[in-house]
């Protein structure tokens, strides 16, 4: 079995496999193997280092749901791919800024990664759409909704935490919260 050196980039199938595998051990070496390229890239470029640690840790979130989702192909290093990730995601983060100059000083090669980083964005905003609208729901149907689709409790543990007749009637309930959730989610612009 081959020593694994602490501060070592891992191989790329190692992270791909980790990552698929749950490793944190992968994970926490991928975060120490290429964060300092990303420090130098954000900082060159009107940035400083928690601005860094947000867009690397938005670009690990990006790799981790594009493998995780099963139709990840990797077409060049990894650390490219991270680095193009980081890169797009600091000129949109310029861009909002109104710090974006028209050009960045890049040190690396990087790939057009446009589409996964605004598909990533847009699943963002929806998620944070679907928690203000969750959060206007009011109780019970929150906590009906969080113990079905986020705890995956039973539809007769549901019955009886609230003291409903049967699970049919604890089902049509959580169905009515559902079209009011709906209701708010579409609401929230």
């Amino acid at each position: 079995m081959s020593k694994v050196i602490k501060g070592s980039a891992p191989a790329d199938s190692e992270v791909i496999l980790g990552i698929l595998n749950n490793s944190d051990t992968v994970l926490e070496r991928l975060y120490v193997a290429y964060f300092p390229m990303v420090l130098q890239l954000i900082i060159n470029n009107n940035g400083n280092e928690d601005d860094a640690k947000d867009i690397y840790q938005e670009a690990i979130i990006v790799l981790y749901n594009k493998i995780k989702s099963g139709d990840f192909e990797l077409t060049s290093k990894l650390k490219t791919f991270i680095y193009s990730v980081c890169r797009r995601l600091w000129l949109k983060r310029l861009s909002q800024l109104n710090r974006y100059e028209g050009d960045i000083r890049d040190f690396q090669d990087y790939l057009p990664v446009e589409d996964d980083v605004e598909k990533q964005t847009d699943r963002d905003q929806q998620y944070n759409k679907m928690e203000s609208a969750l959060k206007q729901l009011g109780e019970p149907c929150r906590t009906i909704i969080e113990d079905f689709y986020m705890h995956d409790r039973s539809m007769q543990d549901i019955c009886e935490r609230f003291g409903y007749t049967n699970a049919d009637n604890a089902k049509t309930q959580k169905y009515k919260c559902l079209q009011r959730l709906k209701k708010l989610f579409f609401q929230l612009n």
